[in-house]
């Protein structure tokens, strides 16, 4: 009897929270880990994947039919949060809202710079991370894969006229659309992780000079951009006051710059622009109330989506998505009985090897030669049975295609 499943996910985004709510509801991988690892235990739940980003953070669940319980609710326990309190700030989506969702997200025609290129290795990373502790199911890995593919089309067939691909590149823009040149500028990044090595390498193609910091512990093994200087981590505060620009992007859960330090650096600068690209937040708040300092967060940038050129690349995008939303539900929808397929397909093979056996048997060849000839043919019949098989599913109707296989079953006594 199949096992009647269904797709949610509850998710909090920059849309409809500050960086300071979603920043409560963030994972490290550690804790997602452990976390999937215990929504998985849950009676009803078949599968889980936490996607935490700077800009978001989903929970996706496939689940029994019958599942009454709240992905929303095991989030807030999770964190120690009153539902009621921020349950507004929270999307809830099923089926096929979820799955077009989900599709569009990967594709990055729902983030904050439209169609930038993180998301994808975001979304492939969340899959591989739920793989790694055994907490997802053949249904998500399916509609996880999709999605990348989807978006790799998008991403190769449309054109979005725009030459930003992250939220460092948009800064960039902002500050030149303010008169800031960056053109032989002292910048620091703190941070080089993902996030950091691109806003490293953003800064010094803008003509800055960049200095990057790096954990003592690990300055021995990690590469850092080509072109940009570095110092450990420690030293940050002294370098502090001969930079112009100083962008932060760590994954730590803690400060990486403070109102305290800062005040204790003295710069002396007229002017300094920090740019703070960590959820939870690396920069103090209070930073801004420095005389001189200008404080930006990842929530300060965001892109016009209005143009009609825009506007046409991502009807361009939706028919693509659209096309390869269609394969997943194709499969969705039939798989169920793929396990029946097969096994039709193995006893067709077996019937076909029966056959075939009693004229080999007859024919003059060396044993090796007539083993490895039956192979050769149970690899073509299998290959014969499975084309017409699937070829019938995708040109019959669902109900016909059914009563095909039911008829087939009794054929091979299956």
């Amino acid at each position: 009897m199949e096992e009647k499943m269904s797709i949610s996910m509850v998710g909090i985004d920059y849309n409809k929270a500050s960086v300071d709510i979603r920043a409560q509801f963030s994972f490290t991988k550690k804790n997602a880990a452990a976390a999937m690892e215990k929504l998985k235990e849950a009676p009803g739940i078949l599968g889980c994947i936490i996607l935490s980003t700077c800009n978001r953070m989903e929970i996706w669940a496939s689940t029994q039919e019958e599942w009454e319980g709240s992905l929303f609710d095991f989030l807030c326990e999770e964190k120690g949060k009153n539902p009621e309190e921020f349950r507004r700030y929270f999307v809830e989506r099923r089926e096929e809202e979820a799955i077009e969702h989900l599709f569009y997200l990967t594709s990055g025609l729902k983030s904050q710079i439209l169609a930038e290129d993180q998301i994808i290795t975001q979304v492939k990373d969340a899959l591989s991370m739920a793989r790694d502790v055994y907490c997802t199911d053949n249904v998500l890995e399916v509609l996880f894969r999709m999605a990348v593919t989807a978006a790799k089309r998008v991403k190769t067939e449309v054109v979005f006229s725009r030459g930003n691909s992250s939220v460092i590149h948009q800064a960039i823009q902002k500050l030149r659309e303010t008169g800031y040149s960056l053109d032989g500028s002292n910048c620091m990044v703190i941070g080089n992780g993902e996030m950091g090595k691109v806003a490293a390498l953003a800064l010094a193609e803008a003509g800055a000079h960049v200095t990057v910091t790096v954990r003592q512990y690990r300055s021995g093994i990690v590469s850092i951009p080509k072109g940009c200087d570095r110092i450990n981590y420690g030293e940050r505060m002294e370098f502090f006051p001969s930079c112009d620009l100083i962008v932060s992007a760590t994954a730590s859960p803690n400060f990486t710059l403070t109102k305290e330090l800062i005040q204790q650096a003295a710069t002396g600068k007229k002017q300094q622009i920090l740019i703070d690209l960590a959820v939870p937040r690396d920069i103090e708040p209070s930073v801004n109330e420095i005389e001189g300092i200008t404080l930006y967060d990842i929530d300060s940038f965001k892109i016009d989506t209005n143009s009609l050129e825009l506007q046409e690349s991502m009807q361009k995008a939706a028919a693509i998505l659209r096309e390869q939303m269609e394969d997943f539900y194709c499969w969705y929808d039939g798989r169920s009985l793929i396990p029946r397929i097969q096994d039709i397909q193995a006893e067709a093979v077996q019937d076909l090897n029966l056959r075939i056996l009693k004229i080999l048997r007859k024919t003059p060849m060396e044993d090796e030669d007539r083993e490895n000839l039956l192979n050769a043919i149970d690899v073509a019949a299998g290959k014969v049975v499975s084309k017409m098989m699937f070829g019938l599913r995708d040109t019959l109707e669902k109900e016909e295609f059914i009563n095909c296989v039911e008829g087939l079953e009794k054929l091979y006594g299956a």
